[in-house]
């Protein structure tokens, strides 16, 4: 990562799709960060946090939906600086690659979340 700012520059100037795909998991990782923000409850003392083995939903402490949140700082940050690094290493296809599956990553979360919410 010497040539981090070297790379997003040239993403920047040549390769917008990717720099646009970067934008795209940042600001969908902010929305159900705060999403999940929202959803938590403190004064609960047992909420849905989990599917069970044959289909039925598990109880647990709010905490546990703390995963929540920090999965999609993770996904908004972590992911991002991966994928400059992935850029740099193996060129704009596998980056692309790895940013929609980064999305689908999202969006699986927040219909689990959204599914586990409305149990509660």
């Amino acid at each position: 990562m010497k040539n981090f700012k070297k790379t997003v520059i040239e993403i920047y100037r040549e390769h917008r799709s990717v720099l646009a795909l970067m934008m795209l998991v940042l600001m969908f990782s902010l929305g159900v960060f705060i999403f999940s923000l929202t959803k938590l409850d403190p004064t609960s003392a047992v909420v849905k946090v989990g599917y069970g083995d044959i289909g039925g939903y598990r109880d647990g402490a709010w905490s546990n939906l703390i995963v929540f949140p920090t999965l999609m700082i993770l996904f908004g940050v972590l992911h991002n600086l991966l994928v400059v690094k992935i850029y740099e290493k193996r060129g704009a296809g596998i980056a692309k690659f790895f940013l929609i599956t980064t999305l689908m990553l999202i969006f699986g979360a927040l219909i689990v979340l959204i599914r586990l919410s409305s149990e509660g």
